[in-house]
């Protein structure tokens, strides 16, 4: 016989173990459960707005509508903290777009503001009924309403401000001539009127009537050549009354006016009337103190004056040479090639003082003979600018420090001022533009013809910003720019200056 194994008690039977572990483990857990389930139930009480207001917007919104009620009722009809009636139903119609009540509640803010308005114009408190009509405008009110509301305010503000005595003293300021300058004035007044009644036609026609009278002075100023006057007029013109019909045409008259004002001042300068170049660029600058072209022909005329300076104090004339140097400064205060002159005045003083005291006249012929030798001897090796203190340029500084009256000082000095030509001519046709440059430096600390030293220059800028253009084509925008400064230096009004710098900006601003 087989074995017999018991019958395995069923599951529900009484006497399984298993039947009491469930009650076991609640026995063993209950505290843990209890605190769970309490802390269940503290979330719900705490997220119960919050759910409720996910679960189902429309109770926010009913209560942005009542607080909206509520503000409109008190007249609090907007706020920037959001705590206007205007603010609150926006908040409501965002929450709850498809519930009509917002949209109606806006509009019976819209009224309310026209209402507000409308008592504040009575009141004669302008500010707060323009704001009350604004917010109208922007809540749609109807425009009609609102149109009258604007209409009434500005019959008060004018009626406040006393339009017609104001009317009367700008009539009587305009017959007086006195058409602007002050407050008080023709077209001040004008303007206040006009602001508050841009429809006024005895300010419109006052007005047009002053500007054209300033325009007409413009015109006559420019025919006096007063072109700051012309300037002037013309400004206050376009402050009061920037479409003026006869403005444009004024307008173009200064434009022609300046620019043949600036083509007589750069003759003037090259045909070494300096004074007289200087005083047109300053009418040119004290037209628009941001000319650039006028401001670099003063630099012009300031480095012109400074090489002046240098030849009288070659002659030892140094009284006339500081005042002629201090006229440069004023005009250029801040042109490296001044302060450069400067210098080698103050070591022509220095030398000149020392030559004085030490030396006697014989000494002086002496030192004298043995330079014009040393001249020669470096005019035979081609020394004319090179090495530094032995070339026949420096010599011949010294010895006319010395002796500047002395012929053969003024033959050397003959001399090398055709040799620094003829140096400029090769050096600039061989492209070696620095080698040019400081051959011009030494042509113009010897030559008296501004009119040939003014042409160089500008030869000598042309060729600098010709090579600017290929490196600029090429893609050095760095070399390109070194050009430009170097074609500046030489020669601030050469023409295609302003064209050139303005491509080297656009190349610089896009990357190259």
């Amino acid at each position: 016989m087989g074995s017999h194994r018991p019958p395995a008690p069923h599951r529900d039977h009484p006497g399984c173990p298993r039947q009491a572990a469930p009650a076991a483990f609640v026995r063993r857990h209950w505290r843990w459960m209890t605190a769970g389930l309490g802390l269940l139930l503290l979330l719900l009480l705490v997220l119960r707005q919050p759910l409720a207001e996910l679960l189902w917007p429309q109770n926010s919104a009913q209560q942005a509508m009542a607080e909206a009620d509520a503000a409109l009722a008190r007249g609090h009809l907007s706020a920037a903290d959001g705590s206007g009636a205007r603010e609150l139903y926006e908040a409501a119609l965002a929450m709850d777009p498809d519930r009509p009540g917002p949209r109606a509640g806006l509009a019976r803010v819209a009224q309310a503001a026209l209402a507000v308005a409308q008592r504040e114009t009575d009141a004669g408190n302008f500010p707060a009924a323009h704001d009350a009509l604004r917010l109208a405008r922007e809540l749609a009110a109807p425009r009609a309403a609102a149109d009258a509301v604007a209409a009434r305010l500005r019959e008060r503000e004018i009626a406040a401000a006393g339009l017609e005595e104001m009317w009367t003293q700008a009539d009587r300021a305009y017959r007086e001539g006195r058409l602007h300058g002050d407050d008080e004035s023709a077209l001040p007044l004008y303007r206040r009127i006009l602001r508050l009644d841009p429809a006024h036609l005895g300010a419109l026609r006052g007005r047009d009537d002053a500007v054209a009278e300033l325009l007409h002075g413009a015109r006559s100023a420019l025919r006096g050549g007063d072109l700051a006057g012309a300037a002037a007029a013309i400004a206050v013109a376009r402050e009061f009354d920037p479409g003026h019909v006869d403005l444009p045409d004024t307008e173009a008259r200064m434009t022609e006016e300046r620019d043949a004002i600036l083509d007589l001042a750069r003759e003037e300068l090259e045909g070494g009337s300096l004074d007289h170049a200087a005083r047109l660029y300053g009418a040119l600058l004290a037209m628009d103190a941001e000319d650039g072209e006028a401001r670099e022909g003063l630099v012009l005329v300031g480095r012109a004056l400074a090489r002046r300076a240098e030849r009288l104090a070659a002659e030892h004339r140094f009284a006339e040479a500081e005042a002629t140097l201090a006229r440069a400064r004023g005009l250029a205060p801040d042109d490296p090639a001044l302060r450069a002159v400067e210098e080698r005045i103050e070591a022509s003083r220095s030398l000149h003082a020392r030559l004085g005291n030490v030396r006697s006249a014989a000494e002086r012929e002496q030192r004298v003979r043995e330079l014009i030798a040393a001249i020669a001897a470096a005019e035979e090796l081609g020394e004319l600018l090179e090495p530094p203190g032995s070339n026949a340029y420096d010599k011949l500084r010294i010895a006319q420090t010395i002796s500047p009256d002395d012929p053969d000082v003024r033959a050397a000095s003959a001399r090398l001022l055709e040799a620094a030509g003829d140096c400029f001519e090769r050096e600039l046709r061989r492209n070696s533009l620095g080698r040019a440059g400081a051959c011009l430096d030494a042509w113009a600390a010897l030559a008296t013809d501004e009119t040939l030293l003014a042409a160089a220059r500008r030869r000598l800028a042309q060729r600098w910003l010709a090579v600017g253009d290929e490196r600029l084509a090429a893609g050095e925008l760095d070399r390109a720019a070194a050009a430009l400064r170097s074609a500046r230096e030489t020669d601030p009004a050469a023409p295609g200056l302003a064209e050139f710098s303005e491509r080297l900006r656009t190349a610089f601003a896009s990357g190259g």
